[in-house]
């Protein structure tokens, strides 16, 4: 086994190996699961990401919206050391009680409006795990738990509508009904139960539709698809085939909720309140692995009691207590409406930039969620560019450049992005 000689540096990173012996490391004892670009992350705050030597980048992925409050924001840090350095952080079973999650589980039932309304106003109930994936799947058996209870769906025969483009994680479950070949390819055999209908096509939903139907879930706006919103009228008229089908409408949120397209929550957008809502990544700042699934108090207890769930880590007291501390920085900072101004004002500025570039086809999105596709439908040699002079950005489905910074940005930020976008996108 080879050793290798860690400094520690407190000003730039965990360790002074070189930046190519890293990438080595990660080459030859890792999988190949990533297609990385070449820069290697010492140090991280607010919106800029620093190398070994000082370079820093801004970061206009913030980690698929984990980092909405900006890297290392100081009042998360500072409670996950209290809690730490307090001796209230660690993993503790979930057979007694802990006063964090107690905490958190209100916190957030109270932030989500009321889901569910025909269900009663019951308030909400929440399911806390660790990555979104995880929640995707306790919305999934939401779902299919309600067809059988509630509509007497046949066991093994329920149904959910899920869209094309979508993406909701990698396990077996969400791979199955996911429309890019290369997430499943060689996985199977894969989950049944799932019938995919295009992206914003009602009339296409209403025909998937059928006795064995007992959930619709989407992507309010896509992220990993393309960067595409729903468009007018599609959410509100999934919300009318919900009522009338006696269907759970479960909106995944963890890429596009708490703030990140200028709402606390995308589907206020168009003022449609679904039966279950999926949040995740910044739901803790980016600093501890968290998700939860968010649904009517009357479906929660229907569906799940002792054994019918259990996650070791989901809810611990660490995790809780960065939620705690993200979702105030959130709300006392007014992150929601700093994304709304910042984004409408780099929209505009982005728009005018299209309007002048041969490159660009299209500009989507809202707040600070917003993607620019190209015409060789290649982001990626536009992503590598704007990283060789300092911004990063990945693309989406492609042919998107994905922009999607920290909400804490500001106009220097702004004027950051501009500039590079500028130079990368007009010859």
């Amino acid at each position: 086994m080879t050793k290798t000689n860690i400094i520690k540096n407190e000003e730039i990173g965990f360790s002074q190996v070189p930046d190519r012996q890293i990438m080595d490391f990660e080459s030859t004892f890792g999988a190949h699961h990533y297609g990385r670009l070449g820069l290697v992350v010492r140090k991280a705050e607010g919106a800029w990401l620093y190398g070994i030597d000082g370079r820093r980048h801004l970061d206009c992925l913030a980690a698929y919206s984990a980092a909405n409050q900006g890297h290392h924001h100081p009042k998360i840090v500072a409670a996950l050391v209290d809690a730490l350095q307090g001796k209230y952080g660690s993993v503790i079973s979930n057979v007694v009680y802990t006063d964090s999650l107690g905490i958190f589980l209100e916190k957030v039932a109270n932030l989500v409006p009321q889901l569910g309304h025909r269900f009663g106003e019951n308030g909400n109930k929440v399911l806390p795990k660790n990555g979104g994936v995880e929640s995707v799947e306790t919305a999934i058996k939401m779902a299919r738990y309600y067809g059988w209870k509630a509509k007497g769906i046949e066991d093994g025969k329920q149904e959910v509508i899920v869209f094309t483009r979508n993406f909701h994680g990698r396990m077996i479950t969400t791979i199955s009904f996911s429309p890019t070949r290369k997430y499943k390819e060689g996985f199977g055999p894969l989950t049944p139960g799932f019938k995919i209908v295009e992206f914003g096509d009602l009339e296409g939903t209403r025909r998937a539709i059928t006795p064995n139907t007992c959930g619709i879930l989407v992507e309010p706006m896509q992220g990993e698809g393309g960067m595409y919103p729903a468009g007018k009228g599609f959410l509100s008229g999934l919300r009318e085939l919900a009522d009338e089908h006696n269907l759970l409408l479960m909106f995944d949120e963890i890429q596009v909720g708490l703030g990140r397209t200028g709402k606390m929550f995308c589907f206020e957008h168009e003022n449609v309140v679904p039966d279950g809502i999926i949040l995740g990544k910044a739901v803790s700042g980016g600093l501890v692995p968290v998700s939860v699934f968010v649904t009517n108090t009357k479906l929660m207890d229907m569906a799940f009691q002792p054994g019918k769930d259990g996650s070791t880590y989901g809810g611990y007291p660490l995790a809780c207590v960065a939620c705690n501390a993200a979702i105030d920085v959130i709300i006392e900072e007014k992150l929601v409406e700093n994304s709304a101004k910042m984004g409408a004002i780099l929209k505009k500025k982005i728009l005018d930039i299209a309007a002048r570039s041969p490159h660009v086809k299209e500009v989507r999105g809202s707040g600070l969620f917003i993607g620019i596709e190209v015409n060789s439908g290649d982001a990626m040699v536009f992503c590598r560019k704007l990283l060789d002079i300092g911004m990063l950005a990945n693309d989406s489905y492609g042919h998107t450049i994905r922009i999607s910074p920290p909400l804490i940005i500001g106009e220097t930020e702004l004027d950051y992005i501009v500039d590079k976008l500028e130079k990368v996108l007009i010859d």
